[in-house]
């Protein structure tokens, strides 16, 4: 029972990694500032853009929140470590 529940796992694993983008604390700024409602949020709605420019803009908000809480609560806010809007970027054209 022990080796089935392991594969399991081995198998749940690996279908995530290659799902869509979650929010965790290695690449949201301001995870821990966030109740667990909060988060949840922010992933759908980091998932949902389709315009760059509504993103970045939904990201300054957010950042600036962040920012917000972790002065209020005497904490240095990480920066962050991936652009979640960088994907919507239209590519570069071609000379």
């Amino acid at each position: 029972m022990r080796p089935l529940f392991f594969l399991l796992l081995i198998c749940v694993g690996t279908a995530s990694a290659a799902g869509p983008w979650r929010a965790s604390e290695r690449n949201t700024r301001g995870w821990a500032l966030m109740t667990p409602k909060e988060r949840l949020e922010h992933q759908a709605t980091v998932r949902a853009f389709t315009n760059l420019a509504e993103c970045r803009a939904y990201q300054l908000r957010h950042h600036a929140q962040m920012e917000a809480r972790a002065r209020a609560s005497g904490q240095a806010l990480q920066p962050g470590r991936r652009d979640i809007c960088e994907h919507l970027r239209p590519p570069a054209a071609q000379p």
